[in-house]
């Protein structure tokens, strides 16, 4: 299961990059395997609960700090895939050389 996902603090004016370095700290501290892009931030795991857990606990990083909080989520539910964050991005890579 892949989650992907965006935090945005709100009401703390136009540079967010601390708060949004709050929410990403806690996903590199799971263990998870994970990336970070300039919109949202996967993290991989087994089930719903191993991954909810550290986008729960990210997005309450950003909460303590910020007045309000914006969440955007997606979601990729697939079963027996294991390093699904590398491995999409591989066979999008051999369609492109091909």
């Amino acid at each position: 299961m892949i989650v992907a996902f965006s935090v945005t603090p709100l009401g703390v004016g136009e540079e967010v990059g601390e708060y949004v370095a709050d929410a990403v700290r806690v996903v590199r501290e799971s263990g998870l395997p994970h990336r970070t892009d300039a919109m949202f931030t996967s993290v991989e795991g087994d089930d719903w609960d191993q991954v909810m857990d550290v986008v729960k606990r990210a997005v309450a990083a950003v909460e303590a700090r910020a007045p309000r909080v914006s969440v955007v989520m997606k979601v990729d539910i697939r079963p027996g895939v294991t390093d699904g964050l590398h491995s999409k991005v591989a066979t999008v890579e051999r369609y492109l050389e091909g």
